[in-house]
């Protein structure tokens, strides 16, 4: 199984959700989806867990690249609603990683970021 991805800016706070499990056979897809991020915001991004079934320990560190190929733009990555198994495996040369305890404590961590402006996903996105 892999994931489902969709990718929303609110302003400058990119919010990139999954859904499904971040396990050994969805990280290109999830590589693939920081990959759109990356080009198309300037802000920070959260990562939107609520979603997510769970990862594995590749998934964790999938995560952490992630915050590094942000860093690398002069972009930050911040978490939202980790999976209930626990915090991100942090090593020693990984950024700083702001987690919140759902979207809305994300977003009034931003309290600028406003309405929803563009939004875009994988094709089998579940519906809301």
């Amino acid at each position: 199984m892999t994931i489902e991805w969709r990718y929303t800016v609110q302003q400058e706070l990119g919010v990139l959700s999954l859904a499904g499990f971040l396990g050994a056979d969805a990280l290109g897809r999830f590589t693939g989806a920081v990959g759109w991020a990356v080009a198309r915001g300037t802000g920070p991004v959260v990562l939107d867990l609520s979603r997510l079934r769970g990862w594995s320990t590749g998934g964790q560190r999938a995560v952490s690249e992630a915050a590094h190929r942000l860093r690398a733009a002069g972009r930050s990555l911040e978490l939202a609603a980790i999976p209930a198994e626990g915090s991100l495996a942090a090593t020693g040369d990984d950024p700083v990683i702001p987690v919140h305890c759902d979207l809305d404590a994300a977003f009034a961590a931003h309290l600028d970021a406003g309405a929803e402006q563009r939004a875009w996903r994988s094709d089998a996105w579940p519906s809301e």
